[in-house]
């Protein structure tokens, strides 16, 4: 199967997964901070970034703000500054999105943003130019949003963390019923970080199963070890956040990988895909190193001319070069036509 990624950039079964390093709001309003985490996931081997484009009026209510309620656990109980004021500071503004798409572009990286409105994805696509777009969990049951992405007639991807099944039904044929077919879903749970138990990558195969569309995954795991895994499960994009220091103040960055995860990613994803190989059955070894693995029949013992062979006579030993151990009990009861010594390989002119 093969599909779009962007207006440019298809993806084929022949490529290994697409690895997108989520910088979210990791650039905490910091330009040149993002220039460098985009210089370092080029460097660890990503093939897109992603970032997500929100106001203080698109992502959370008055009452929110009211309630000065931090999410992110580093945040909570705060008394220095508002969320309202860490919301405003640490959003990317539309000129800054075009200056870090073009920065990216420079690079050979792809560049993905998540809309928050319909007025922000108004944007991304009339004036920034996206060539696709990603739909967060959060609005995966938000139906007549999705049906609305979808009419921007570009390749999107859709995260269902957050979601049933009921839900992931109702947000698929809202993104059809736009007409757009190219779509991406990814497997995701909505936890920083989820317990191993909560991942269910098996999950993966049930998407791929029931829609047809490629699947890939949006992580929030600890490691690298499950985006690889995830791979023997057929993803096709594998998401996850990124910065260049866990330990830095931000929403995300304590939940995020670095430079040295991403590169394991990169490369374990890499080197998965090309092990997956076929799953057609057929021999990869030379006939030289199965000659030298396999085992021919031998004698036993010193067999004299004109001799009865029995099976007593008779092992199976290392090289296969000569009679395969399937004919020995063809040979039991053949009249020795020389004489064979001690561990000699037998023909089949010796019988």
């Amino acid at each position: 199967m093969s599909f779009k990624i962007s207006k440019k950039r298809i993806i084929e079964d022949k490529d290994p997964p697409y690895l997108i390093a989520e910088i979210g709001s990791n650039h905490n309003g910091d330009m040149d901070l993002c220039r460098k985490i985009i210089d370092s996931a080029k460097t660890a081997g990503a093939d897109c970034v992603k970032f997500q484009f929100f106001s203080s009026n698109s992502i959370f209510s008055k009452k929110v703000y009211e309630d000065n309620y931090f999410i992110a656990d580093d945040y909570r109980n705060r008394t220095d500054y508002t969320l309202k004021e860490i919301v405003e500071a640490y959003s990317i503004k539309k000129n800054q999105l075009i200056e870090m798409k073009s920065y990216s572009k420079k690079l050979g990286l792809d560049f993905l943003v998540t809309p928050f409105s319909k007025e922000e994805a108004d944007i991304l696509v009339n004036e920034i130019g996206v060539d696709f777009i990603k739909i967060a969990s959060m609005d995966c049951n938000n139906y007549d949003f999705i049906e609305y992405i979808g009419k921007k007639n570009l390749p999107t991807i859709l995260s269902t963390g957050l979601c049933d099944l009921d839900e992931i039904n109702k947000a698929v044929k809202a993104f059809e019923k736009s007409g757009n077919k190219d779509l991406i879903l990814l497997h995701c749970v909505s936890i920083y970080p989820p317990k191993d138990k909560e991942t269910n990558l098996h999950r993966i195969k049930t998407l791929k199963d029931l829609y047809g569309y490629p699947v890939g995954f949006s992580d929030h795991s600890k490691g690298a070890e499950l985006p690889i895994a995830s791979v023997a499960l057929g993803v096709k994009v594998i998401e996850k956040h990124f910065t260049t220091d866990k330990k830095m103040k931000g929403w995300d960055h304590h939940m995020s990988i670095d430079a040295e995860d991403l590169s394991l990613i990169s490369k374990g994803t890499k080197r998965v895909f090309e092990a997956l190989g076929s799953s057609k059955i057929f021999r990869v070894e030379s006939k030289e190193r199965v000659d030298s693995f396999r085992r021919s029949v031998v004698a036993r013992v010193n067999i004299q001319k004109e001799q009865i062979i029995t099976e007593e006579m008779l092992d199976v030993k290392r090289p296969g070069t000569g009679l395969p151990p399937d004919q020995l009990k063809n040979i039991v009861g053949k009249k020795a036509k020389r004489n064979i010594s001690q561990d000699e390989l037998l023909k089949k002119g010796d019988f």
